[in-house]
């Protein structure tokens, strides 16, 4: 039985990790979770697994976060959105838990620092995102020296066969219209600017400790393959399955047991087809910012800063979907190229690559 606490425990990765504790009574129990303002729904939580003393608004409460780590666990599941999710990661690690990592901007902005971190107190780290659980899955399988090469695959979003001049007047409520995902709208409006996989090849780099020029993005709008390993001896291998959030964060919460999930499992022969082409690069030039910002720690940091900023700004209107990428490239043009020594340079870097964002945005 692994006792398990939940950061942002009302949004995708939270409900679906919370509807897993529920089918899995004998494997997993919730002994705390967090949110930051949906107090009514954490309320909610509490009744149903029959919670006391562990649910905590981080809104109304600044020390939410410390109080709930506080509570004997196994594991803690980071679903938190965005930049905020990295103080909750150290918090995390500092308390000696185990994390089970949904939030990319923890090892975007800080991969190095994180995983020093969580070694010296010898502790894991499990991905949950589909493709990073697909790659940690694999290697584990495969051993990483084995490995030359991850390929992530991408469902290529709702404009993968947009023509490029139709980019300029996409709305807020087109692109948030993924076609296989049900996502927040941050990472849906990312996932339809391929920044979201630009984010994932920063994330592989530092959590696998794979150069960017040997990660490769391949679309694959079926979604059924999570991404692909590649050995010295030119084999690929594939992790398969539905395209369910549920898959990789069981794999994280019952690690390194593999465990009957109980979720609905992919019958080859309803499958049909699969399709696999290269990425637009010139047409999603987030995709290309993404190499570029992967190189240095510092960039990584202004890739995600800037991105945020510039996404809010068009979910409100403020700014058109192509005005995200030029956006970021200003921001990145203007960012010098250094590693970060400690937790307080990398929140440094992240706050000046904001406001050179916001200073972009003002321009459009």
């Amino acid at each position: 039985m692994k006792r398990v606490i939940v950061l942002g425990a009302t949004g995708s990765i939270g409900s679906s990790t919370l509807r897993l504790i529920k089918d899995h009574p004998q494997d997993l129990a919730l002994v705390g979770a967090t949110a930051h303002s949906n107090f009514d729904k954490l309320k909610e939580i509490a009744t149903l697994f029959n919670i006391k003393n562990g649910i905590f608004s981080t809104k109304t409460d600044e020390d939410a976060l410390s109080k709930v780590l506080d509570i004997d666990c196994d594991i803690v599941v980071n679903g938190i959105s965005g930049s905020p999710g990295l103080k909750a990661s150290i918090m995390v690690l500092e308390k000696g838990r185990d994390l089970a990592l949904a939030n990319k901007e923890t090892i975007v902005m800080a991969g190095n620092l994180i995983k020093k971190l969580a070694a010296a107190k010898n502790l894991k780290i499990l991905p949950v995102d589909s493709e990073h659980s697909a790659i940690f899955t694999l290697i584990e399988k495969i051993g990483g020296e084995n490995v030359s090469e991850i390929i992530l695959t991408a469902s290529g979003g709702p404009f993968k066969n947009l023509p490029k001049e139709q980019m300029e007047s996409v709305t807020v409520a087109q692109a948030l219209n993924h076609p296989t995902w049900k996502m927040g709208a941050k990472i849906t409006i990312d996932s339809a600017s391929l920044a979201n996989k630009g984010l994932e090849v920063i994330e592989a780099k530092w959590l696998f400790d794979v150069p960017e020029e040997k990660i490769k993005v391949i679309i694959h709008p079926q979604s059924l393959v999570h991404s692909f390993v590649r050995t010295h001896d030119g084999i690929l291998y594939g992790q398969i399955s539905k395209p369910d959030m549920r898959q990789p964060i069981f794999a994280a919460l019952t690690h390194p047991n593999c465990l009957d999930s109980g979720l609905p499992i992919l019958d080859l022969w309803e499958t049909g087809s699969l399709e696999f082409s290269k990425p637009r690069f010139e047409d999603f030039p987030m995709l290309s910012l993404a190499y570029d910002a992967a190189k240095y720690e510092s960039t990584s940091i202004a890739y995600n800063a800037a991105n945020e900023v510039a996404v809010a700004a068009f979910l409100n209107e403020e700014i058109s979907f192509t005005d995200i990428p030029r956006i970021c490239g200003k921001v990145l043009a203007d960012f010098h190229k250094c590693s970060c020594e400690n937790f307080l340079r990398v929140f440094e870097l992240d706050e000046r690559a904001r406001k050179l964002a916001y200073e972009g945005i003002r321009k459009c």
